[in-house]
């Protein structure tokens, strides 16, 4: 019988792809998304269980990669209940089973690493005052029910600012004892790392705030710490240049994050990363897609410099330009945010992307990459059950593998 849909066996998603390290055997990535079900240890403490084992586990495929939801490298890096973190040994035997079992598959995962900056509140870190680029907090709620106004972050020190990279590499060697396969730096989404590179949100006047050059200096320095501890072929970083997301705004994305490319692909070889992953503009968790664009194109312009000119007149507002840059470095990209089986290889043939990373389609479809593969119909996703569910389960691991007559359109 005729699949249902085109198989994209033959197209550039399923040709194989080496990401530093590791040889991937197609390029539909699992993205890091954020479900709330660790299991509570104290205070604080959650750690991976038994159902992690079998929802990463499910959705491994051989030579397929998957990275993990982000993870707090340290006790005061939360920002959510029901997150695993990798900071204790209890949760590093937890990620071990989990990497156990998606090695058992033939797959590769990473750990994403997180530190939520101001995305939190006292009563979630054991009465400690969120840290932040600055003084500025989110608008509205906290998952306590309390406005994030009402408790202000407090802006790091210096010396805590050093003291933190030395954290994101103390994490990345932890995530190697856990057996990961590498790791991905959160520095997207309004979290600490891209507090400090948004205007909007870092009012700094010191070595870490103001000029762009200043604002990048902290992710910088952890991309380097990071690198130094297991390897620049072993880390990537996730970027959103155009998120909207707890209040960053940028006021020039493609100017700076064009800056920050810059930098990451003129770094020494032994700490130039494997890839880039970066979110698409389209992308927000509130406005629709064109929404989203008509508001980035009414305060966004093109870039200064005369090749910025000659080369990437039409793409205002898109990752292409960013592509280029880190092409200068053979720094592999990534492409994540509303992608679906008719735009991910278009992205893939036109040589914008190494890789295309799924999200929401991957939370429902555990055999994704044999549904795009073979034309196999999708899965639906529940958005009610993406943040944690009664029972746990529920939209965790109950999404069914594919078999004639049970996906869902």
């Amino acid at each position: 019988m005729a699949p249902e849909f085109r198989p994209l066996r033959e197209t550039g998603l399923f040709v194989p792809v080496r990401l530093g390290a590791i040889n991937l055997s197609h390029r539909a990535v699992m993205a890091p998304l954020t479900r709330m079900r660790g299991t509570k240890e104290s205070d604080g403490i959650y750690i991976p269980g038994d159902l992690h084992v079998e929802y990463y586990n499910q959705r491994a495929s051989s030579g397929g990669l998957q990275f993990t939801e982000a993870c707090p490298i340290t006790r005061y890096a939360c920002g959510y209940p029901g997150v695993p973190g990798l900071f204790t040994e209890s949760q590093i035997a937890g990620w071990k089973r989990v990497t156990d079992a998606v090695h058992a598959k033939g797959g590769f995962i990473y750990n994403q690493l997180w530190h939520v900056g101001r995305a939190t509140v006292p009563s979630l870190l054991d009465g400690q005052q969120a840290v932040s680029s600055s003084n500025i907090p989110i608008t509205g709620k906290a998952l306590d029910g309390t406005e994030y106004a009402d408790s202000p972050p407090r802006p790091l020190t210096v010396e805590e600012i050093k003291d933190l990279v030395k954290e994101y590499a103390a994490a990345a060697k932890r995530a190697m004892e856990a057996g990961f396969d590498g790791v991905e730096i959160h520095s997207a989404n309004g979290y600490l790392l891209d507090q400090f590179l948004h205007d909007n949100v870092n009012t700094r006047t010191d070595a870490y705030g103001g000029s762009i050059e200043n604002r990048c200096r902290f992710p910088l320095e952890v991309v380097c710490a990071v690198t130094d501890a297991i390897g620049a072929e072993r880390v990537g970083i996730r970027l959103s240049p155009y998120n909207y997301f707890q209040d960053t705004k940028d006021s020039n994305p493609n100017v700076h994050w064009a800056y920050l490319c810059e930098q990451l692909a003129a770094l020494p070889s032994q700490n130039r990363l494997s890839y880039i992953h970066m979110v698409e503009p389209r992308f927000d968790e509130v406005l629709d897609e064109k929404a989203k664009m008509d508001a980035l194109s009414a305060y966004t312009n093109l870039t200064n410099g005369v090749e910025a000119e000659a080369t990437v007149k039409s793409a205002v507002n898109s990752l292409v330009p960013f592509r280029k840059i880190l092409a200068k470095g053979n720094i592999k990209f990534l492409a994540a945010g509303n992608f679906n089986r008719d735009n991910a290889v278009p992205k893939l043939e036109q040589e914008d992307a190494d890789a295309i990373v799924f999200g929401r389609w991957f939370i429902a479809n555990p055999d994704l990459p044999r549904r795009l593969e073979e034309g196999l119909p999708l899965n639906n996703y529940d958005r009610s059950t993406f943040y944690g569910a009664d029972p746990p389960e529920k939209g965790y691991t109950d999404y069914p593998f594919y078999s004639s007559g049970l996906a869902v359109l």
